[in-house]
């Protein structure tokens, strides 16, 4: 089976389809906090940072057909998903809380889901934005 087909067909695809992974992390993180009433934590607060703009900067160049927005939203990507694995490691390893704790409010290192004993909130987020920076290096413009 070839799968040069499957990769033109993302390459082209690609601002879409990290635009509609931007959005449904951003409709994620407002049903748990909003419908779930989960309170986010410092580090969830700094992945929203990250992962808002996305979805604006995504379906405006979606709406444009504009590669070159690649370049504005993959650091934002980046950056976001460094948070949420340092969030996800904190979680999981529990020294990690006392190098960084969060001294007011929700607990960085507390877990309002714990599917199938390791999927977290944080780890949701950071596959969003692993997914996001992927699509969004495959997408980019090729110079030649």
């Amino acid at each position: 089976m070839n799968d040069r087909p499957l990769l033109a067909a993302i390459r082209r695809n690609a601002l879409y389809l990290a635009w509609v992974v931007s959005l449904v992390a951003v409709a994620g993180s407002l049903y748990f906090s909003e419908v779930a009433g989960f309170i986010p934590c410092k580090l969830c607060w700094f992945q929203r940072i990250f992962m808002y703009p996305l979805a604006w900067i995504l379906g405006r160049a979606c709406y444009r057909n504009d590669r070159r927005q690649i370049g504005y939203a993959l650091p934002l990507s980046l950056a976001g998903g460094s948070i949420s694995l340092y969030h996800y490691a904190e979680q999981k390893i529990p020294s990690l809380a006392r190098i960084l704790p969060c001294s007011t409010g929700v607990p960085c290192n507390g877990v309002y889901i714990d599917w199938f004993g390791f999927i977290t909130i944080p780890l949701l987020a950071l596959v969003a934005f692993a997914l996001i920076s992927v699509l969004l290096w495959i997408g980019r413009e090729r110079r030649y």
